[in-house]
């Protein structure tokens, strides 16, 4: 009975998690290189760095799983590297999923239980059971992958369904 309890949280993120990969890989599979540089408003991402930061999310997971804290002050100026193609994003995106799919899957109970903490400096923002963050991350990244599929109707991109069919896909593909 203990070994089943031990597993199930992580076993019920994994399968949320590569559901929502699924999902989320389909949206940047659609997203146009060569309007990476675009974006809706001045004070929003541009499309690259949207794709870009969803695509990170899902590796933070592992991250996450890796760690007990992050100093988000030590990455104050820094700019990732810019990816130039549909290939190299999708790759990126498939190589974060796995490492994220394979840290869930030998998590224990208690790797998902201990403290995690984000901190910029000295400030402690938020500190949270490790299950929580990850279940936020992936949150987040179903959050960036709305505003992609936003970005994506504005280029007049065809949008695919996500949770059923959509204007472009009427017969759900999922």
């Amino acid at each position: 009975m203990e070994a089943t309890l031990v597993a199930a949280p992580a076993q019920a993120l994994v399968k949320e998690l590569t559901a929502e990969a699924q999902l989320t890989r389909r949206v940047l599979a659609r997203v146009p290189v060569a309007q990476f540089g675009w974006q809706p408003h001045p004070k929003s991402m541009t499309l690259g760095q949207l794709a870009g930061h969803t695509t990170d999310l899902i590796g933070w997971i592992k991250d996450t799983l890796d760690t007990t804290d992050i100093d988000v002050a030590a990455f104050d100026g820094v700019v990732p590297a810019p990816l130039t193609s549909s290939e190299e994003l999708l790759a990126y995106f498939e190589q974060r999923a796995e490492a994220a799919r394979n840290g869930l899957e030998t998590a224990s109970a208690e790797d998902l239980e201990q403290p995690w903490t984000m901190r910029s400096g000295a400030q402690v923002l938020l500190t949270q059971p490790r299950a929580e963050v990850v279940r936020h991350l992936i949150s987040h990244m179903i959050h960036h992958r709305g505003q992609l599929t936003v970005y994506l109707r504005l280029l007049d991109v065809p949008v695919p369904g996500t949770y059923g069919p959509s204007a472009d896909e009427p017969t759900w593909q999922g």
